[in-house]
């Protein structure tokens, strides 16, 4: 602390005992105007202060905060609390930090200097699979698969919880990270030892997952950040950004009958990611602010990677304070919290001054309409009443393109309904016999209530809980071919559907508990009824699947389906009833009463008021206690998991889960900046190439790369699992690069897939093939892109597969904030055309050799470099320039050093 800042040091009473607290608003007695200060800025105001004249840059980052906005763009050093993970990005992290301790002890060094210096949370929840559905056993079945296809991983997770300094693992079906987090972990304040003295500051976080953001919603600062980034933070480097802009959502109105905070989260992302907002913070306010609940603003903030802010925050107020008291955080705690926050300046009151922003944008929260968003992106909103005609348009211009024929509007919309007024539903994972029920293009294949984005909001749930108790009670029943699902973010939602006995009608339309996971919501969806599956295939359907999640992105719900839609659970559950996309809602029957009369879906639509009942009765802080009593507590399987013991993991050379990485053996990894030279094209992509795209988490083809790699270890195909579940072997992961099925390479000739040209023989071979080739003859390699290259999950093998394959830069139009920064840290070079220039306007074809220059003269961030293109066929040169997306003076340093993990490993060894 320097001694400028030494008065803003003071001490507030806690139910702890008297704790130390460094107070933002003696920052006025210098000079400076906080009052105008984002809410989000004063947490990172506080952030700095705390770290001043202990972390480089900290003091000069007081100061830039301070006079926020005049130094937004500076660099400043974020010191995060602590560390979120789940299973399939928290086991290739642990597995880095494993292969960073076996070179330590190699070097003859002491291996626990490798050592977490911030508490961190791994909750397994990205593992589970949908391979049961329709049963009352299908939650333990699919535990059962769950534990047999990763127990190895999952030993290696409780070797880590044994072997690092404050790591704690949640074992299988204790939720999803984001709701657990908001729920349980999250204490908006912090109480803890810093240097001996008992210090109270802010909750912060990083997270390997891009939707940490949803813990903003819950006035707890939080993002998504590469893997290798999160390890550098638990290793105790600072996290180093711009100071941000933060773009003020205000919010006017009141919610009408009819719509969602589902429908106002889909508007809220469409608005922003047409304001571009890409690496802005985002904070809400206004009028309406306070008629949201945590869930609604905690909804809104996991989809801040959707409409492409770093966050979106949402103030603590009153609604925040009843929510931790709803919730069970204890209450002296709660108290505290609220004491702290007015004492800083954090809590939004009515009288509170108005902040200043760097934009402002409103949204009538009365405007708000049920709405989809799809087929492919989260922000392509769809206004129920105008989805009939947008899908049926979608649909006729997929068989135009892969059909010779296809059903006319007519044809699709004749398909009718079924109506069973006795008898149970569908149950098991199989079509016994086909009735009237047909597929066609636009049939509903996947219904999935899933994601902690929707399954968190009790309002949305309960409500899809009372519009299925409606639709049961007038005898209607979902479509035989759709696979349906009900995967809660936590044991809570269980609890509260229970207690209401909503449980029990969704289990009669066949949304039954499949999991406490992600599943559909990240791919892992399952098989579909072998049947089905067929009859797609054959005839080239263009099905579809509705799901509560927060992402649609091609191939990522399901090899089979070409149309995802995001949606609330409520209406997950009406599709369902009804089996296709292009249903009319406001116009068509969902079937017949008893009576004879027609039964409309505003016929089985709960109003707010009913819901709010139901919330009222089954929810209390109780539950919650009882839920998270015992919350790192495993079952039988995991109890009874052998772990390896001792400070250095034990590699098994015959696993094929978990195998030690390269990254302190390769031999470039410190060589200095060299220019690009005689570089081939891999890939040529058009704009919205996705992480997704890059390294897909979901199933393993067999005549895919990676699938030859596994039969040829003696896996058979049945124990492939998945992609995200290989990510602690990179041998899989690398063969997995570039290969979702719906990838989309200019250089493959028309074929969808891990595809590429290898140049100048002109041979089409998989992207890994070609990479292999090239190597054998030393070409360097670049990627060409369009514009938010990397949109997405934050999973750093994304980059990390790039790296493997030979990649040294990639040259897009715009990155997407968490990849650009996760290619940074592996040592690839992500390139930015200049403004209005792309791969297009180039007329560059893929075919063409290219040298960079000024790579090994980079003495500054952002510098301008030469690309000079050299075309045989045309026998002449072209030149133009690009950006080097190296934003601030760290970055430059880790590329210099070949990445983030050889930069921290220099620094822990010197």
């Amino acid at each position: 602390m320097t001694e400028k800042f030494d008065s803003t040091k003071a001490t507030i009473h806690t139910y702890k005992g008297k704790a130390s607290y460094y107070h933002i608003g003696k920052l006025k007695e210098l000079g400076y105007d906080l009052d105008v200060l984002p809410y989000s800025i004063k947490v990172l105001l506080e952030n700095t202060l705390r770290s001043a004249g202990k972390v480089p840059g900290a003091t000069e980052a007081v100061r830039l905060l301070a006079s926020w906005p005049k130094s937004v763009g500076s660099e400043l050093p974020f010191m995060p609390y602590r560390v979120l993970l789940q299973d399939y990005t928290g086991v290739p992290l642990i597995v880095d930090l494993a292969a960073m301790r076996s070179a330590f002890a190699k070097m003859g060094r002491q291996p626990r200097i490798v050592n977490s210096k911030v508490p961190v949370d791994l909750i397994i929840d990205h593992s589970v699979q949908v391979d049961s559905w329709g049963a009352l056993n299908a939650l333990l079945l699919n535990l059962e698969k769950e534990y047999e296809r990763n127990a190895e991983r999952y030993s290696l997770l409780k070797w880590a919880q044994s072997s690092f300094d404050g790591m704690r693992i949640f074992p299988p079906g204790k939720g999803i990270c984001h709701q657990v987090n908001l729920e349980y972990l999250a204490n908006v304040v912090a109480l803890g030892e810093v240097n001996g003295t008992l210090t109270a500051f802010p909750d912060t976080l990083v997270g390997t997952d891009s939707h940490t953001t949803m813990v903003n919603g819950l006035g707890v600062l939080g993002w998504g950040v590469g893997g290798i980034e999160a390890e550098a933070v638990m290793l105790g480097e600072p996290y180093y950004m711009p100071v941000p802009k933060v773009i003020g959502v205000k919010f006017t109105g009141q919610l009408q009958e009819g719509a969602t905070p589902t429908d106002l989260v889909l508007t809220v992302t469409e608005t922003l990611r047409k304001e571009d907002v890409v690496g802005a913070f985002v904070e809400y306010f206004g009028d309406a602010y306070s008629q949201l609940s945590v869930p609604d603003r905690a909804t809104i903030g996991n989809m801040s990677p959707e409409y492409g802010a770093t966050v979106g925050f949402s103030p603590v107020d009153d609604t925040t304070i009843e929510y931790l008291l709803g919730t069970g955080r204890p209450r002296e705690h709660v108290e505290f919290v609220k004491g702290y926050c007015v004492q800083q300046g954090l809590y939004l009151q009515r009288d509170s001054p108005h902040a200043k922003y760097s934009k402002i944008i409103e949204i009538d929260l009365a405007q708000i309409e049920p709405s989809i968003a799809g087929p492919r992106n989260p922000d392509e909103r769809v206004p129920l009443k105008t989805a009939p005609s947008a899908v049926l348009n979608l649909i006729a211009q997929y068989a135009k393109k892969s059909k010779q024929t296809t059903m006319s509007a007519t044809q699709i919309a004749d398909d009718g309904y079924q109506l069973l007024n006795t008898g149970s539903p569908a149950m098991g994972n199989g079509i016994a016999k086909r009735n009237h029920d047909s597929l066609h293009d636009g049939s509903i294949v996947i219904a999935a209530i899933t994601s902690c984005t929707n399954t968190s909001n009790p309002t949305v749930m309960v409500g899809a809980g009372l519009l299925a108790k409606k639709a049961v009670s007038l005898g209607l029943r979902p479509k035989i071919f759709v696979k349906r699902s009900l995967a809660p973010g936590s044991a809570v939602v269980t609890e509260y559907l229970t207690k209401s006995n909503l449980l029990h009608y969704l289990e009669q339309l066949g949304f039954n508990i499949v999991g406490y996971g992600c599943t559909t919501c990240i791919g892992n969806s399952g098989p579909l009824a072998p049947e089905v599956e067929k009859e797609i295939k054959e005839r080239d359907l263009y099905s579809v699947a509705v799901l509560s999640g927060n992402r649609n992105f091609d191939g990522r719900i399901h090899p089979l389906v070409r149309g995802s839609f995001l949606m609330s659970p409520m209406l997950v559950v009406a599709y369902a009833l009804v089996g296709r996309i292009e249903f009319d809602f406001y116009k068509e029957p969902l079937g017949t009463a008893a009576d004879g009369s027609k039964i409309y879906l505003k016929d089985l639509w709960p109003t707010m008021r009913e819901i709010r009942e139901v919330v009222t009765k089954s929810l209390s802080s109780e539950l919650y206690e009882r839920r998270y009593a015992n919350a790192l507590e495993g079952d039988e399987k995991w109890r009874g998991l052998r772990s390896a013991t001792g400070d250095v993991y034990a590699w098994d050379d015959k696993s094929t889960y978990i195998r030690e990485p390269p990254w302190f053996t390769m031999e470039n990894h410190k060589t200095k900046l060299m220019d690009v030279k005689d570089a081939k094209v891999l890939a040529v992509f058009e704009d919205k190439v996705t992480t997704d795209h890059i390294s897909p988490a979901g199933s393993i083809a067999a005549d895919s790369p990676a699938g030859t790699y596994l039969q040829e270890h003696g896996v058979g195909r049945i124990q492939f699992s998945t992609y995200g579940s290989r990510r602690g072997n990179h041998e899989v992961m690398v063969r997995g690069g570039f290969s979702n099925i719906r990838l989309k390479n200019i250089l493959a000739k028309g074929k969808e897939g891990g595809w590429t040209t290898h140049y100048p023989s002109e041979e089409l071979m998989t992207i890994y093939d070609a990479a292999v080739r090239y190597e054998a003859e030393h070409v360097p390699l670049i990627v060409l892109a369009g514009k938010q290259y990397g949109a997405g999950s934050s999973r750093d093998w994304a980059a990390k597969a790039v790296k493997l394959l030979g990649v040294r830069a990639v040259i897009a139009e715009s990155f997407e904030r968490i990849h650009r920064s996760n290619l940074v840290a592996m040592g690839v070079l992500p390139l930015e055309f200049s403004p209005s220039q792309s791969w297009k306007s180039l007329e560059l074809q893929g075919n063409e050799e290219f040298e960079i220059q000024g790579i090994a003269e980079m003495k500054k961030t952002q510098a301008r470099l030469s690309v000079t293109v050299k075309s045989k066929e045309k026998g002449k040169e072209r030149k133009f320039e690009v950006i080097a997306r190296l934003d601030n003076e760290v970055e430059l340093e880790y590329y210099r050093d070949g990445g983030v993990l050889p930069y921290v490993f220099a620094k822990l060894t010197a």
